[in-house]
């Protein structure tokens, strides 16, 4: 329908004017409108955007009474305005507020675990505490051992003992962290 179609038709009759343009664009506007709201509206959503930008174009083109140049770009221009204004409505009515008290809550997605690592921080706070309570040199020969990688030798030069005797230490130290460990339920 062209521009002085519609107006020769506007000039028997309004009702049928409108009925006609609705006709030939409605299948045009239906697309603009599922193209902004597919992601975020519902059907119902869609056919209401339909609804608005048909009323939009009628009251435009009734203000207008001189209006000139192309019909489908005009109704282009309407029906995509209109369908962003839409999609913004919904997209800020869908965001919605939930307490973290809510049984309801769904779970954040993600790789780690928080209980697992929780009772692993524990298990080295337990562990770190224990080997403190080893007392000097052998917390110092532990640590430098399993935390720092250190060879019976480096740790030898470094407290001033032989490498024979912090192996020795390191064995009696070992086991008795283990019988530690053991009574407040963590075993190796």
């Amino acid at each position: 329908m062209t521009d002085s179609e519609f107006k020769s038709l506007v000039a028997e009759s309004k009702v049928r004017a409108h009925r006609a343009l609705f006709d030939e664009y409605c299948g045009y506007v239906y697309a603009i409108a599922v193209n902004k709201l597919r992601c975020c509206g519902s059907r119902e959503d869609i056919e209401e955007c339909v609804s608005d930008i048909f009323a939009s174009v009628y009251r435009t083109l009734d203000r207008t009474e001189l209006h000139k140049g192309d019909l489908k770009g005009l109704i282009s221009v309407i029906a995509k305005r209109t369908a962003i204004d839409a999609y913004r409505k919904i997209s800020s009515s869908n965001r919605e507020t939930i307490s973290i008290d809510d049984d309801n809550v769904r779970e954040i997605s993600s790789e780690e675990n928080i209980e697992e690592q929780a009772e692993r921080s524990e298990r080295r706070r337990i562990l770190l505490d224990k080997v403190k309570e080893l007392g000097e040199p052998d917390s110092t020969i532990i640590m430098q051992q399993f935390f720092y990688n250190r060879t019976a030798s480096e740790i030898a030069s470094s407290i001033s003992m032989t490498a024979g005797a912090v192996q020795k230490r390191s064995s009696r130290a070992r086991e008795k962290l283990r019988v530690m460990l053991t009574e407040v339920g963590i075993s190796l």
